[in-house]
């Protein structure tokens, strides 16, 4: 299956750069030199993958990611030359998957990509990719995690999450009452060594429990273990 990789930067050569990168391997690729030029492509092709430059012109990549994911739950990574710990908690507050500074290695850079992508078919949200060879439904009070149908569900209500998200309270669910480090959440996940690991695992946390929780603040269902990690309970 061909994937679609939407490049936006309003910066020529790193978009011709990223255009020749992904194209090599073997990545269909179109473009955009704004944020309004990435929302409107991303609501007429199927994309999946995101690139966007966060200081754009007309509308800049924090906000194009906003209204993005109104409506889909496509990886987007930003590209940043704002290198502060600050700037990246913020993108991925804003609906970002992965957060990468200019000047960025071109090695790394395609395997972030490579590994954005498979998160997202494991999710089911690539249309032609094989469902998860041990398909199940995990349960725990009223959270349910339907692994056939990749959806998960809270008192009847569903609850849209994003591909890491899902694949995130999937790992927890399906060992209730394990302590998962941040670590351990982010290796078994992202499916890279853990670096930063601590500060984008928290983030990503807080965004499930906002969805699942009726009170974040006071979670029944995924906590924390203050030094140990995170973990889902278990309810009858």
């Amino acid at each position: 299956m061909e994937y679609t990789i939407l490049v936006c930067d309003d910066d020529d050569d790193i978009r011709n750069a990223l255009t020749i990168y992904f194209a090599q391997e073997g990545y269909r690729v179109l473009h955009g030199k704004n944020g309004s030029d990435a929302v409107k492509t991303a609501e007429q092709e199927t994309l999946h993958l995101i690139i966007l430059d966060v200081m754009m012109p007309v509308m800049d990549g924090i906000a194009a990611a906003v209204k993005i994911r109104e409506t889909s739950n496509v990886p987007i990574l930003f590209l940043s030359a704002k290198s502060e710990e600050t700037d990246r908690i913020l993108g991925l507050n804003m609906g970002g998957d992965d957060y990468i500074t200019k000047p960025f290695n071109p090695v790394e850079l395609i395997a972030r990509v490579k590994a954005a992508i498979r998160r997202y078919a494991r999710l089911g949200g690539i249309s032609g990719t094989e469902e998860a060879k041990s398909p199940g439904i995990y349960q725990t009070g009223g959270l349910i995690l339907d692994d056939n149908k990749k959806q998960v569900s809270v008192d009847g209500q569903d609850a849209t999450l994003t591909a890491l998200e899902y694949n995130i309270l999937k790992l927890m669910i399906s060992s209730l009452d394990r302590v998962f480090s941040s670590n351990q959440i982010y290796e078994a996940v992202w499916d890279e060594p853990a670096f930063h690991a601590s500060k984008t695992v928290s983030v990503h946390i807080r965004h499930i429990r906002e969805k699942i929780e009726i009170n974040p603040k006071e979670p029944q269902y995924l906590k924390v273990v203050y030094g140990l990690g995170y973990k889902v309970v278990c309810h009858d």
